[in-house]
């Protein structure tokens, strides 16, 4: 089933509520996620999200909130802001009680995709699948991982040369200085090591003015 299908949004609020969709939220988020101002926080993102959850549902505890989680978690993305995740979970949230879900699932859904804001595994018992999925970028191949790297600078376009490589240099120096980046044994096991090279490669670059 493609990611992003029609097909496969229908099918997680029929499992999770019993009940449609909102009318042309599906449409909605599609359009939001193909904004042209978005370079990485985009429809690939989300297709690329869940299938990596896809790898690793059975561990969850609330399945279903998690894929929301997915579907939402970036909705609202204007880099100029710093309320963009509170902002996506209230449209989630909005939505889901629009449909009749429960408050349980509204606010597991909430506390996901707040989850993500900071990266913060502690939200919610899915919260560290749901924090390793949305950073399984930093793990992938070098090439991918520069692929990444210019989406979210064509993102900051806005933001002159130095400004952007110094302070992008301290959000992933504050990465690679936690003990693990990955909360789960899954995603440990299979990316930590290329993540923090990765990682090492992109602040020697921006340290040395090489971003492009």
């Amino acid at each position: 089933m493609n990611a992003l299908s029609a097909e496969r949004w229908s099918q997680i609020w029929q499992v999770a509520i019993r009940k449609p969709a909102p009318a042309g939220l599906f449409e909605r988020l599609l359009a939001l996620y193909a904004a042209p101002r978005r370079h990485y926080h985009n429809q690939p993102h989300i297709a690329d999200c869940l299938g990596a959850f896809d790898e690793v549902r059975s561990l969850a505890t609330e399945p279903a909130a998690v894929e929301f989680a997915i579907w939402f978690h970036d909705a609202i993305y204007d880099p100029r802001a710093g309320d963009n995740e509170e902002r996506s979970a209230d449209l989630a949230v909005a939505s889901l009680k629009q449909a009749g879900a429960s408050d349980e699932l509204a606010d597991a859904v909430r506390q996901l995709v707040l989850a993500t804001k900071a990266h913060d595994g502690t939200l919610h018992p899915d919260a560290p699948l749901l924090v390793d999925v949305d950073l399984s970028i930093l793990g992938q191949s070098p090439e991918r991982f520069r692929e990444y790297e210019h989406g979210i600078r064509a993102e900051y376009a806005w933001v002159d040369q130095i400004t952007f490589c110094t302070k992008r240099a301290e959000i992933l120096e504050r990465f690679l200085a936690r003990p693990r980046l990955y909360h789960t044994e899954s995603f440990f096991t299979r990316f930590e090591i290329q993540a923090r090279r990765n990682l090492d490669a992109s602040i020697r670059r921006l340290r040395g003015g090489l971003q492009t």
